[in-house]
């Protein structure tokens, strides 16, 4: 199995979240905020998606890859979950230099904030990555759903319903 960008930033948002995700129970579909997020990426920028290539390599989805300045541009709603939006940039330039497109930068983007910050992949970030991948792959492939995490980001998750529901 592939990792995609959704587990590596799941990874650093909620382990529980990262476990539901993997095992089939998705319930980005259900949630107002994703949807939010969703259409501030389809509206924000849009004569991108005539500009900027979509590229897909090993399970992960770029949607606005600018292949003559070599940029990933990776949108999104709110800042608050900063470390793992990185993370998940800095995953999607360590699988473009895995597939031999070396020299990729990006660039993480909140328009709503008005917001930009360059991000780039060093030797560290490359070992770093080789750990997260190991951590997510245990706790995605144990048998036990992580605990709850009682996290201020908890209310806005898609997976709230699930988490907290009272039987």
């Amino acid at each position: 199995m592939h990792l995609t960008g959704t587990h590596i930033n799941y990874y650093f948002v909620c382990h529980r979240k990262l476990w539901l995700f993997a095992n089939s129970i998705q319930m980005e579909h259900t949630s107002d905020f994703v949807e939010e997020g969703n259409l501030i990426h389809e509206t924000a920028y849009p004569a991108r998606s005539s500009k900027y290539q979509e590229i897909q390599i090993e399970g992960i989805k770029i949607d606005f890859y600018d292949a003559k300045n070599k940029v990933i541009h990776e949108l999104k709603k709110s800042s608050k979950l900063h470390q793992a939006h990185l993370w998940q940039l800095k995953y999607y330039l360590y699988v473009f230099g895995k597939n031999g497109i070396e020299g990729v930068s990006g660039i993480l983007e909140y328009p709503k904030e008005r917001e930009t910050e360059e991000v780039f992949l060093s030797s560290i970030d490359k070992e770093e990555i080789a750990v997260i991948e190991k951590n997510i792959t245990e706790i995605i492939s144990s048998n036990t759903c992580p605990p709850i995490i009682n996290s201020s980001y908890c209310k806005n998750c898609s997976y709230y319903d699930f988490c907290y529901v009272q039987e």
